[in-house]
């Protein structure tokens, strides 16, 4: 779905025509394994970007709570509350207000920005990667792409596309305000268990969360696969916004949602079933 989705996000109309086309194409041209090219960095990355984003996200609730929506007697603090510890009133819940559940999203997704940052650039440039014979990639591999960009650019050639993943991860705060709101809606009007509940919300806004971001993940992977050095096409975020739209219009800023859509609300709701399971299992 991913290499999919970039390539779609990257070229116009002329070389993919939908995504349909593009998996078909890359399954005639470079056989199966072309749909997971750049799969090794995620693998890797992701576990570490979302113990930081889910763990630092925890952590910037109870700030915002202690600071701002202060409350005594806080026990514990998991995305879909707060557990509080009042005398009067054992095991009630004093949750974050939506707008704090979605400025603690913020500041999550700008922490882990810095590493989400260089491993979704290594990732971009080896999934446009077309030629099927290896031997005519410009990168052998993660680790060879990596050593390449840092021997000719140093950390900056890394970090290529940081501002672009900033810009695209402060969405964050839909993300996890909806997910307050649906946790809200779906425990007060149904009868649903808290992992089904917790199942649905998580779908829900991450649903929510990529139609709100998605055309700055377009400007995003336009600005990570932009050639390096004096062949740089987009020295400026809008440089890259503006070309999306001479390029394609509208619809450029959407190429490629189909794919990510499909699989943004099972790989999240999983995702957060664990995570607040954990949450929950651990002591207060």
């Amino acid at each position: 779905f991913d290499t999919i989705k970039v390539r779609l996000q990257t070229t116009g109309k002329a070389q993919f025509k939908g995504p349909l086309d593009c998996l078909l194409q890359t399954v005639r041209k470079e056989g199966i394994k072309g749909l997971y090219k750049g799969a090794t960095p995620p693998l890797i990355g992701w576990m570490f970007m979302d113990s930081v984003m889910l763990g630092s996200l925890t952590f910037y609730r109870r700030v915002l709570h202690e600071n701002f929506f202060s409350h005594p007697n806080i026990t514990a603090v998991t995305p879909s509350g707060i557990q509080m510890a009042i005398p009067a009133i054992e095991n009630t819940v004093h949750k974050l207000p939506t707008v704090g559940h979605g400025i603690a999203g913020v500041m999550a997704g700008w922490t882990v920005s810095f590493i989400a940052a260089p491993v979704e650039h290594i990732k971009a440039r080896l999934q446009i990667q077309y030629p099927a014979d290896k031997s005519k990639r410009l990168y052998s591999g993660p680790i060879d792409c990596s050593k390449k960009i840092f021997g000719s650019h140093g950390i900056p050639g890394l970090y290529h596309g940081l501002s672009s993943t900033l810009v695209f991860r402060s969405f964050f705060f839909f993300w996890w305000s909806s997910y307050d709101i649906f946790t809200s809606l779906l425990t007060n009007n149904t009868a649903l268990s808290i992992p089904a509940i917790n199942f649905w919300a998580g779908g829900l806004s991450a649903q929510v969360f990529w139609i709100t971001s998605y055309p700055t993940d377009v400007v995003k992977q336009r600005i990570m696969t932009d050639p390096l050095g004096s062949g740089r096409k987009f020295p400026r975020w809008r440089d890259a916004a503006k070309t999306v739209w001479r390029e394609n219009g509208w619809r450029g800023y959407w190429r490629g949602f189909v794919p990510c859509f499909l699989r943004a609300f099972p790989a999240n709701a999983m995702a957060l079933v664990a995570f607040e399971g954990v949450m929950r299992a651990l002591p207060a």
